[in-house]
């Protein structure tokens, strides 16, 4: 049965937007905040409208491996910085730069025309945080007194202390109006209680009324009063499926209802292909690792003009292929970073054209940004999706072969008169119209169309 509670009403604004993620270890050399400032106006030059900055916030700096999580001792990077444990939640890491910087990076960012998103980890900190000492019921005990340590072996946090609550919230608050920040990307949101969430969002509406708040999860209550965008795992992981490891299109249509069908209705979903989770292990983990040019960018197509906030992972807009590490920063793994050489390849230069064609798409088009998506059937189910996104006066339709083989499929849908479809954006494929009413698309390997109807 679909969840039928309303979700929390967004702005036009977010509705329109497409975010890019900084992670500031991999983005530049340095690694810095004064470093990704200079970055600011490619960023801008691509047309988006949000930057998500990873934690900048103080790191833990505990050499004890015991507790650090499975996956740091398994990077080998021996780094005991990790930017997901933290120790003081109200500075900026030397690491990164300094509090100016990060005012600096801000400013700049909103001189460009682009909002920005700080990360804010509250689940669990560092062992050596710098509140344990003096306020020890801050974390949460073992029977015999002891720190309990969750599921990366991090102290959690103990949010049935109501002075531990009035410190994080005066933290959103002290971001929000000492340092200008537009609203927060929450890490593991649902380990943290939703009535939490719920006063931390009223209190930096009362500093700055369009905050806009992003929680990792798909948790059917972040989207009913605090959140404005669910950040979960389940279309990347499926879009990965079918274009990756070859499963049938289908699958998107499946996994795209369950989680409809489990969030509140007209909950915003992200949709990216990587991000820093995503795009930190060795092997085949960077989508432009293993797939064609062609691939990579027909999935990305899919994420621009389906429902929900697309989103860029840094250096996915010049088909970046190098190995990243969440751990690896330039004392540790420093060779670890953005390729951005690759910005004057050929490659580099089409994606980077790509990416700005999207970005333009999406803005240019109510339809995408408001539409409603609505499945279309086709005779190669296994093979392709279809589907329409409808607002006001405009209709757009979607066309994807998610395949490495040249097809010809037919769309079910009521086309009008197809001489008077307009293309959006289209890549080897031509259409026409059949006797039955349906539509006929000639799809070359990845092929797509964006059409107004």
């Amino acid at each position: 049965m679909p969840n039928q509670t309303p979700a929390k009403e967004v702005s036009d604004f977010v509705r329109s937007a497409v975010m890019y993620q900084l992670f500031l270890r991999p983005f530049t050399p340095e690694g810095t905040l004064k470093a990704a400032i200079r970055m600011l106006p490619h960023i801008a030059s691509l047309g988006v409208d949000i930057v998500y900055l990873c934690p900048q916030m103080v790191a833990d700096d505990d050499p004890r491996t015991e507790f650090w999580s499975d996956r740091q001792n398994a990077s080998k990077m021996d780094n005991p910085y990790s930017p997901y444990r933290l120790k003081d939640y109200y500075h900026t890491d030397p690491e990164y730069g300094t509090d100016d910087d990060l005012r600096r990076f801000v400013t700049t960012a909103h001189s460009l025309g682009l909002l920005v998103m700080l990360d804010l980890v509250y689940y669990h900190c560092g062992p050596t945080a710098v509140f344990i000492e003096d306020h020890p019921d801050f974390v949460k005990r073992n029977e015999d007194g002891t720190v309990k340590n969750g599921r990366w072996h991090f102290p959690e946090l103990n949010f049935d202390c109501p002075e531990l609550r009035e410190y994080f919230w005066k933290n959103m608050e002290y971001w929000v109006r000492d340092f200008d920040v537009d609203g927060f990307r929450t890490d593991v949101e649902q380990s943290v209680p939703e009535d939490f969430w719920e006063e931390g969002r009223r209190r930096i509406e009362a500093i700055k009324e369009d905050v806009i708040m992003l929680a990792e999860s798909e948790n059917p209550l972040a989207t009913v009063n605090a959140y404005d965008i669910s950040y979960g795992f389940t279309w990347a992981i499926a879009i990965r499926n079918v274009f990756i490891k070859k499963m049938p299109a289908s699958h998107l249509i499946e996994r795209w209802t369950a989680m409809r069908d489990k969030m509140p209705q007209g909950t915003l979903f992200l949709r990216n292909l990587e991000n820093h989770d995503l795009s930190m292990d060795f092997g085949d983990a960077r989508w432009n690792m293993i797939g064609s040019p062609e691939l990579v960018q027909a999935a990305m197509l899919l994420n621009f003009t389906i429902d929900g906030i697309p989103f860029i992972y840094n250096g996915e807009e010049i088909a970046d292929n190098s190995h990243h590490c969440i751990f690896a920063n330039r004392d540790h793994g420093k060779n670890l970073v953005i390729d951005w050489s690759l910005a004057l390849s050929d490659i580099g230069e089409n994606r980077l054209e790509f990416t700005k064609s999207l970005t333009t798409l999406r803005h240019g088009n109510i339809a995408l940004q408001e539409g409603e998506t609505v499945w279309l059937d086709n005779d190669r189910p296994e093979a392709v999706v279809s589907f329409l996104r409808t607002a006001e006066e405009q209709t757009v339709l979607t066309v994807v072969n998610t395949t490495d083989e040249p097809l010809a499929v037919a769309v079910k849908t009521e086309c009008g008169n197809i001489d008077l479809w307009d293309e959006l954006l289209a890549s080897g494929v031509a259409w026409r119209r059949l006797p039955d009413g349906t539509a006929r698309f000639d799809l070359l390997p990845y092929g797509y169309a964006v059409l107004n109807i």
